[in-house]
């Protein structure tokens, strides 16, 4: 890509695999294609995943998730990087490398990953630690929930003022926004916190009752990351990736026994 042609909506998603297509890569890769992005990948892990939790994980080696994140940026380039299930610090530290190597003028969007829906854990102790110091670091965007918020900063996150304390220990870790999430808060509402280093946006929606939560967090994630890869300002990504997320909660279809996912299609379904 050169200068003049601008952001074309390349974005590579650095994250696990879910069976169930709920979350991962695979609602990765369908938010990203509705919100007119390309989608890439380099996958971190397998796992055998449904609504009713995660039965198994298989991490892919560390050489194998820099392998394809080397070829897929020297090949066709990105305009925006979404990172979300690193399992270990290695993992961690090597992607981390990798991108200080390969692409470290390109925007990157941190889902920091930690815990499932259904509960089950998704990174070692030792890969927080990583995610704080290697990731969080000039970072365009830190997407934490409540709990994921906590435990990188140490702050407690069950107020929006919580949330504004969070947001504001991510800036001071290295971050250059962080969008401190409000689902895990109970109350009629959600609210969400984001701090730039420019100022801060409170975003409000209704809460949507419903059991068809799997994998918003990294719908978010990737929605923001597609709307910065076609050059949209961070408040901006963040609305429009919202009404994106709120759409495909609104639209889900009740699949599956648990905490069953969203309709990532439903925008095409409103285009009818």
């Amino acid at each position: 890509m050169t200068e003049a042609q601008g952001p074309q909506g390349r974005v590579l998603v650095i994250a696990g695999s879910d069976s169930g297509g709920g979350a991962g890569i695979q609602a990765d890769i369908k938010t990203i294609t509705m919100l007119g992005g390309y989608a890439m990948t380099a996958v971190t892990a397998i796992t055998v995943q449904d609504t009713t939790g995660v039965h198994g994980v298989w991490p892919v080696p560390v050489e194998a998730v820099t392998g394809q994140m080397q070829v897929t940026l020297a090949d066709i380039g990105a305009d925006a990087i979404k990172t979300g299930m690193l399992g270990s610090a290695a993992l961690v530290e090597s992607v981390a490398e990798c991108l200080a190597a390969n692409a470290s003028m390109i925007p990157r969007v941190i889902d920091p990953v930690m815990i499932a829906t259904s509960g089950h854990r998704l990174v070692e102790a030792k890969g927080v630690e990583a995610i704080r110091s290697e990731l969080v670091p000039g970072a365009r965007l830190v997407t934490p929930n409540a709990p994921e918020a906590e435990v990188l900063t140490g702050k407690a996150v069950e107020t929006v003022d919580g949330q504004r304390r969070a947001a504001e220990q991510l800036l001071e870790l290295g971050a250059n926004g962080a969008l401190v999430k409000g689902g895990h808060i109970p109350g009629s509402k959600i609210t969400d916190v984001l701090q730039t280093t420019t100022g801060e946006w409170i975003f409000e929606s209704p809460r949507i009752e419903t059991t068809s939560t799997h994998g918003t967090g990294c719908v978010l994630a990737s929605a923001i990351a597609a709307l910065l890869a076609q050059g949209e300002s961070v408040p901006e990504a963040v609305e429009q990736g919202r009404d994106y997320l709120m759409g495909a909660i609104r639209a889900a279809k009740g699949f599956g026994k648990g905490a069953g996912p969203l309709h990532h299609g439903w925008v095409l379904d409103d285009e009818d």
